[in-house]
């Protein structure tokens, strides 16, 4: 890992380990746990990093080597019904008890010294949210890592199931801590299927060749797309930082899939006091561990030191830290997000933004989606990618995409916040999505994504004002460049389509076209940043 990465702190510590630890949960199922520790005397604080990925590669080298030749403990503990531990994987209902439990073992040993932090990344970020509902009286300190705290809101964005989001993630679930082989092996199988898991209907049956079987907790949350079904109630961890006072640091991706979820967190720990700070950077779910990986290490790294050894020297200045698209340069802030105002640019006719709302009589615009040739997917924040920006031309030349552009900026436009387009929007079915995307475009007509959303509609027949959150961004429009609305009915197979029947989606084997008209007065919506931000 080391010599494969360029940018790491230099090793302070020859490291061993010991392999293979049992640790009972709660149950008295055995945990599977590997400890790596410096090779000095003294006392060094510990770090509990809960897997269900396995405790092999990436896991060991990242966080068990670099953090214990860094003067930690590390405890890399596989979760229950993964890597070899016990009893069954159930996604979340075990987390906060086995945390628990491994803390109990933890204050059995004779070199934890009662100072213990969390570190982790995706779902090893979700058990550190299961921690900190109740966090023991050792807890010093959390990292969480491009992480989650709510599992409906990883599966369900918009009210629409992300379905190639979740076959990934249920890729890793199932096949990573098998190991290499059987990951690599289980990845190319996915690879090969997606698009018949795509287009297959029922949903429940169609997705199975891809993953080679059932897999139950993914089943069950295709099953369920009602947040407050009662299979849901447990599985949201964001309370926790309602009364946090461990300090956190988070650290999130613009393109990553846990972006919303991670600005979620941090605005609780803001209003709750609690010490905190944010990182966000140009990256994907997988590029921020690959590509990313030496900025988010030193970070990482630094609240680490500074709240668990009292080093506070490698702290940044200021409490968040964010990469500013289209000027690719690294923007200090005193909060998230920054005061901004928000600069309306409303759909017109001759597919232009303009910034005063044309005539409410303006004839609407309308475009017909079929389920059965469905809108693609184009870039976007997909886990499995690590390129997520695109040259949307190809997809604003279908018939079923609506675009509509500002003329050339006279000067550059900083936009840094959440980012929403206010729609009035009728079907003639009463069932669509629709999905609205920013994107910038070039001299050269290069139409790149920025950020996006999607919102489903359900019994909506006549026109109705809707929101679409867009996710958040900070992002410069330089001079010269234009800014563009992409409207359109889905993004396939990033999210399942609309089948436009209002079906159960997990049983449901019928389609039926939509024809989505826009009204006027639409408006994309933009934070713009109060004053200019440095260069």
């Amino acid at each position: 890992m080391r010599r494969s990465i360029r940018g790491l702190p230099p090793k302070l510590h020859d490291i061993a380990y010991e392999p293979g630890l049992v640790v009972p949960a709660a149950d008295g199922s055995p945990l599977l746990t590997d400890h790596y520790f410096p090779l000095t005397d003294g006392d060094f604080p510990t770090l509990l990093v809960r897997s269900p990925y396995g405790r092999g590669f990436p896991w060991a080298p990242m966080y068990g080597v670099l953090l214990a030749e860094q003067g930690f403990h590390v405890v890399l503990q596989s979760c229950r019904g993964t890597g070899g531990s016990g009893g069954g994987f159930d996604l979340w209902r075990n987390e906060a008890a086995d945390g628990q439990a491994t803390v109990v073992w933890l204050r059995q040993q004779p070199w934890f010294c009662g100072v213990l932090g969390t570190v982790g990344a995706s779902y090893l970020g979700y058990v550190q949210w299961a921690l900190a509902l109740d966090p023991p009286p050792e807890l010093r300190a959390m990292v969480v890592q491009i992480g989650m705290h709510d599992p409906y809101g990883f599966f369900y964005r918009g009210g629409a199931f992300s379905l190639e989001n979740a076959l990934v993630a249920a890729l890793g679930l199932t096949s990573q801590h098998r190991g290499i082989p059987s990951f690599l092996r289980a990845s190319l199988r996915l690879r090969r299927h997606l698009r018949k898991a795509a287009e297959g209907l029922p949903l429940t049956e169609a997705y199975r060749p891809a993953l080679g079987g059932p897999v139950p907790f993914l089943e069950e949350a295709i099953a369920h797309p009602d947040p407050e079904d009662v299979h849901w109630h447990g599985a949201d961890m964001g309370a926790a930082a309602e009364a946090l006072t461990v300090p956190t640091a988070l650290i999130g991706g613009w393109h990553d899939v846990n972006l919303d979820q991670t600005l979620q967190q941090y605005g609780r720990l803001q209003r709750t006091g609690c010490e905190t700070s944010l990182l966000v950077g140009p990256w994907s779910h997988q590029s921020a561990l690959q590509q990313g990986w030496p900025e988010i290490f030193t970070e990482s790294l630094a609240w680490l030191r500074a709240h668990l050894c009292g080093d506070p020297s490698g702290l940044r200045p200021t409490g968040v830290r964010v990469h500013l698209g289209g000027r690719r340069a690294w923007q200090d802030l005193p909060d998230w997000p920054p005061a901004h105002r928000d600069q309306h640019w409303y759909v017109d006719t001759g597919a232009a933004l303009v910034p005063r709302a044309p005539e409410a009589t303006t004839e609407p615009l309308s475009f017909r989606y079929d389920p059965a040739d469905p809108t693609p997917s184009l870039g976007g924040a997909l886990a499995g990618a690590t390129t997520t920006q695109k040259d949307n031309r190809p997809l604003e030349a279908r018939d079923d995409v609506l675009t509509f552009t500002t003329a050339p900026l006279p000067a550059p436009v900083d936009v840094l916040g959440p980012v929403s387009a206010v729609l009035r929007i009728g079907t003639d079915t009463g069932h669509a999505d629709v999905f609205a995307r920013l994107c910038d475009v070039d001299p050269q007509n290069r139409s790149t994504n920025v950020c996006d959303g999607l919102h489903r509609l359900r019994h909506a027949e006549a026109p109705a004002t809707i929101t679409v959150g867009m996710s958040s961004t900070a992002y410069r429009f330089p001079a010269g460049h234009r800014i563009r609305l992409q409207i359109s009915g889905g993004a396939h197979p990033r999210f399942a389509r609309n089948t436009g029947t209002g079906e159960p989606p997990a049983t449901t084997t019928r389609l039926a076209p939509a024809r989505i008209s826009l009204h006027h007065p639409s408006a994309l919506v933009l934070p713009i940043a109060d004053g200019a931000v440095a260069d």
